[in-house]
């Protein structure tokens, strides 16, 4: 897994270039943003369990035919198959979001993500949904921690559902 530092020093380092004004903005901002991070990481931490359950629940009233008889999460294994990704994809960005960087999430999360959900049969559009209800969720959570600017919590989750999207165009 990389970070925003060490993704920053090999593509300067593969390119023979020493640091540049834009190199050293960008360090500055992910270290500047380094507390909130950590803040943020720590208020999901202390109620990961509950952000997760609190996604479904509202991923569930928006759409309620998921847990109706042939829904994809009809069922107490599916409902908890359900629970269970959201909780991956909740672990994995906040590792994202405190390295600055979303290398992981394409190295352990995304990589074969939809070729597996499309032989599950898990529909891709409330996936993408859940984690956006679930960002929301955290942002207000991070917000409620006391960190002012949560624009950096977009990223991670952003990023999960931009490349499970465009997959499915």
């Amino acid at each position: 897994m990389r970070d925003a530092v060490t993704s920053l020093i090999k593509n300067y380092d593969l390119a023979g270039r020493y640091f540049d004004r834009n190199a050293i903005d960008s360090l500055k901002s992910y270290f500047d943003s380094g507390t909130a991070r950590v803040q943020a990481a720590a208020a999901i931490n202390s109620n990961a369990a509950g952000l997760v359950k609190q996604a479904a629940l509202k991923l569930y009233e928006e759409l309620p035919e998921l847990i109706r008889p042939g829904g994809n999460s009809y069922t107490t294994r599916r409902y908890a198959a359900c629970l269970r990704d959201m909780d991956y994809y909740l672990r994995y960005a906040t590792y994202a979001l405190v390295a600055g960087n979303t290398n992981v999430l394409d190295e352990r999360v995304l990589q074969g993500l939809r070729e597996t959900y499309n032989s599950l049969g898990v529909p891709i559009g409330p996936t993408v949904r859940g984690i956006q209800i679930l960002k929301d969720l955290i942002k207000e959570q991070v917000a409620a921690a006391g960190v002012v600017n949560t624009a950096f919590v977009d990223e991670p989750f952003d990023h999960i559902t931009r490349e499970l999207s465009e997959q499915d165009i």
